[in-house]
């Protein structure tokens, strides 16, 4: 295209400053809140397609290959494969789990590394490598509703990784409590978490003892794991005394329960009792307990409301919460059942619009989108998007305290938060960072196919590929304008739009509201 005097002179700086001034213009105000009033105006920035909701929810981002597999099957069909993740090829997932070998790695692993002088003691490798797989994995594994799951649980059961004291026991925990149990019984999750080392060490419960009682765990467990803030303090005090001997061997690093550290006597919790009259006793009854706190009515509901934050509105429609919670206990806290109940409802099909990305999430969904492939060989492209996401304040698993990341909308808004967001769309679509990734071969080819013949129709095309709809159309012409075209001008093989600049375009529609909704 003929460019301006004023655009002739176009550098990297300037360039970057245009795209910023597009996204901005296409921002409509408060439409990516989730308040009352702006959910209405948020429907039009998403198409009224219950395939693509359901893929924007149950997904980390559209792709080509997804829009096209949910058309052909149908959303029933697509939702039962992905509730049965074994049932799935994943040959992208298999890959990532051999690059990262470490990633999941037990303890007698790690230990046995350290005697063999191939890992030092104390060394945060494995726990990054956990990290690394996991942004990985929701970038690329097939398995996408059980990779957002184990997203969802990391942060219910959550323990900071990476952090000192788990440097040993943390990559397990992923392996063997989260994504063994991501789509199995809560109840199970639970007592798997509470004798694993790494939820041991986090909430001290390995320090406790019948001397010295650490309500840490005994309180978290109940406030944020299970029935949440109707406790009183004798409660917790009653299920500190009861957890007591559910411990760490010192020597291997591994659970054990440690009967001469228990405080016997009888307990009472939220209508739980027990006599817990010896030593003996006190793992059969502590087990107990967890799976009485599992079913208690107040903890249905409180994961029902989470998973209503999580796949359908920051303020959950009471009614499905109350359906949810329901479907929970008639089947002993399996997970399945409920996600299909979510995913089935007429609540989740109205919901469209009432949800938005958080940064992890945009990440993810940029290099989706963009049909970027993994490292040809190695793993530096693949650990550079892990600390996009950390840079974002969204690294998977990092959050610092036991709640584990916020999911509505209001704790991410921020122009900060938007600025690193936008960064980080040009650098995905030109290609500037992380270089490692294998990108397409041709980015217009892949994400336009042939030449459109106007620039409203390649604006049109890149926004069906995008998000699967149509820019207004005073935000289609905002875009055209970019080129200071008009939506009617035609479009030439030889125009900058093709080409150089066409990275720029796309990073102006992922920097805007309709991508940055889920």
């Amino acid at each position: 295209m003929t460019l301006s005097p004023a655009t002739s002179r176009i550098t990297r700086r300037r360039v970057v400053g245009g795209t910023a001034a597009v996204g901005a213009a296409l921002v409509v105000p408060a439409v990516v809140s989730s308040s009352a009033a702006s959910a209405a105006p948020a429907t039009e920035l998403v198409p009224a397609d219950a395939d693509l909701h359901l893929l924007r929810r149950a997904t980390y981002g559209l792709t080509a290959a997804s829009v096209a597999e949910i058309r052909r099957i149908g959303r029933s069909a697509w939702l039962d494969r992905q509730l049965d993740p074994a049932s799935i090829r994943d040959d992208r997932g298999a890959d990532i789990a051999a690059r990262f070998p470490l990633a999941g790695a037990s303890n007698d692993t790690l230990k046995a590394r350290v005697k063999a002088g191939t890992l030092k003691q104390y060394a945060w490798d494995a726990m990054y490598q956990t990290t690394y797989a996991a942004t990985s994995r929701a970038i690329w594994s097939e398995r996408q509703l059980f990779e957002v799951m184990v997203d969802f649980w990391s942060n219910h059961l959550n323990v900071t990784c990476p952090s000192s004291d788990v440097w040993d026991s943390r990559p397990d925990y992923d392996r063997t409590v989260i994504r063994a149990y991501a789509f199995g019984r809560f109840a199970d999750m639970l007592k798997a978490s509470a004798r694993h080392p790494a939820m041991l060490t986090y909430l001290d419960n390995r320090f406790s003892t019948k001397t010295a009682p650490n309500e840490n765990y005994g309180r978290e467990l109940l406030e944020l794991h299970t029935v949440g803030l109707v406790y009183n303090e004798q409660d917790v005090k009653n299920a500190a005394r009861l957890l007591t001997g559910l411990t760490v061997d010192w020597n291997t690093g591994n659970y054990k329960y440690a009967a001469t550290t228990h405080a016997t006597g009888p307990v009472s919790v939220l209508g739980f009792s027990h006599p817990n009259a010896t030593a003996a006793d006190g793992e059969p009854a502590s087990l107990q307990f967890l799976d009485y706190l599992a079913l208690h009515p107040a903890t249905a509901r409180r994961i029902a409301t989470k998973l209503c934050v999580r796949f359908v509105s920051d303020t959950p429609p009471d009614p499905l919460v109350t359906r949810l919670a329901k479907v929970y206990l008639d089947n002993g806290s399996a997970i399945v059942p409920v996600l299909r109940a979510l995913f089935t409802s007429t609540e989740f099909a109205a919901s469209r619009g009432q949800k938005s990305r958080t940064p992890y999430e945009d990440l993810v969904a940029s290099v989706r989108a963009l049909a970027l492939a993994p490292d040809a060989s190695g793993t530096k492209g693949m650990e550079a998007l892990y600390y996009y996401a950390s840079n974002a304040g969204q690294g998977p698993m990092a959050w610092a305290t036991p709640d584990g990341y916020p999911d509505v909308e209001s704790a991410w808004s921020s122009p900060s938060g938007l600025l690193t967001r936008w960064n980080a769309h040009l650098n995905l679509a030109a290609g500037y960072w992380p270089t490692e990734l294998t990108r397409p071969a041709n980015l217009f080819t892949e994400l336009i196919g042939p030449l459109p013949a106007t620039y409203g129709a390649l604006v049109d095309t890149l926004a069906q590929r995008l998000f699967g709809q149509n820019l207004s159309t005073a935000h289609r012409a905002t875009a055209t304008a970019y080129f200071s075209k008009t939506p009617a001008d035609p479009l030439k093989s030889t125009d900058s739009a093709v080409g150089w600049a066409f990275p720029y375009l796309v990073a102006c529609l992922l920097n805007s509201p309709y991508f940055g909704i889920r």
